[in-house]
């Protein structure tokens, strides 16, 4: 086996990050494209090492004319390497960016759950990373959105997504497959400029690397990598900060008789004033955000969170109008009560 740079890097991200232990069953989800597959080649470079128990698995969209072939490939690549193949055909195309992410995730799920996979591992990068902060960044989001694309995150009950190229860019992924001459099988949608992803990654930025910084996706990914751990620090905070708004913590000077949400439904439920008064502006809003995410079935907007967090230094009896599904937010003394 040849060793490379980009092993070597892997194999130190994997310990160091402990995405992985020795041993265990991971599912590589292979879309046949120069990321997955330099993906997976360097998993079975390093298996040796680690004594993993590989699987590819293969989503089917159904919104290529080719995707049959595409599968066809992918798993007979699987063959001969001598991996277990998985392939999830979705009943009907899917040609919403959205609702494919959510029906590959649930299918790869639903796989890695019937065959006893403890991991299930993506193929993103860095310019994936940077790519989405600047979709998000677009859109209008906070830190949380400008973070997305974490090393790991949970999926469903003992199952972990795991992305452990995401310090590898996009032209790395190709020199590497070049190298090795691995067979790319080449996506027409993604030169399709009809996604907002694609005109990001095809026209800004090439722009924003040839005016701006030719290392701009390293850089863009690196902010990311670094408002992870940011916003890690302020959710726990913030949750410490809303038990303690709720009269869950101990504070001697609370009422002893908070309203507090029922296991069946969030609401009705109080937050003390006094509390949330004494905390930083950016504390204020995440304690909203996360008590918003409880009673709203969507994400809740800026406008959402902004008129909740008013309400902390509103004069008595000061109302919200309802928000979405019909609550609203009043002040009674102390306490903003959400019902």
């Amino acid at each position: 086996m040849v060793w490379t740079p980009i092993h070597a890097k892997i194999h130190r991200t994997i310990r160091s990050r402990h995405l992985f232990e020795r041993n265990q069953r991971l599912l590589v989800a292979v879309s046949g494209g120069q990321d997955s597959l330099c993906l997976i080649k360097l998993l079975l470079d390093l298996q040796s090492k680690w004594g993993w128990n590989l699987g590819i698995a293969h989503c089917d969209h159904r919104w290529r004319s080719d995707s049959q072939a595409n599968a066809h490939h992918v798993e007979n690549l699987a063959k001969t390497w001598g991996i277990s193949f998985y392939l999830e055909t979705a009943n009907k195309p899917i040609n919403n960016e959205a609702a494919a992410r959510d029906w590959r995730y649930q299918a790869l799920s639903a796989i890695a759950q019937a065959n006893n996979y403890q991991y299930i591992v993506t193929g993103h990068t860095a310019s994936d990373r940077a790519e989405t902060l600047l979709y998000n960044l677009i859109r209008g989001t906070g830190a949380d959105g400008l973070q997305a694309l974490t090393w790991q995150r949970p999926l469903t009950t003992g199952i972990m997504l795991m992305r452990p190229l995401l310090e590898i860019t996009r032209t790395q992924t190709e020199q590497f497959c070049q190298e090795f001459k691995l067979p790319i099988w080449e996506d027409s949608t993604n030169q399709d400029l009809q996604y907002a992803r694609n005109r990001i990654r095809q026209e800004l930025i090439p722009y924003l690397r040839d005016n701006f910084n030719p290392q701009v996706e390293s850089a863009l990914a690196q902010t990311a990598e670094l408002l992870q751990a940011e916003v890690e620090h302020l959710e726990k905070a913030a949750q410490e900060l809303q038990d303690k708004a709720l009269g869950m913590g101990e504070n001697e000077e609370l009422p002893l008789f908070p309203l507090l949400p029922t296991p069946h439904s969030p609401l009705p439920l109080r937050l003390n004033r006094r509390v949330l008064q004494k905390a930083p502006l950016a504390l204020q809003r995440r304690v909203m955000r996360q008590v918003l995410q409880q009673i709203l079935t969507d994400a809740p907007s800026f406008e959402h969170i902004e008129k909740l967090t008013a309400l902390i230094i509103a004069p008595n009896r000061s109302q919200t109008d309802p928000f979405p599904g019909g609550a609203i937010a009043q002040v009674e003394g102390d306490w903003i009560c959400l019902k």
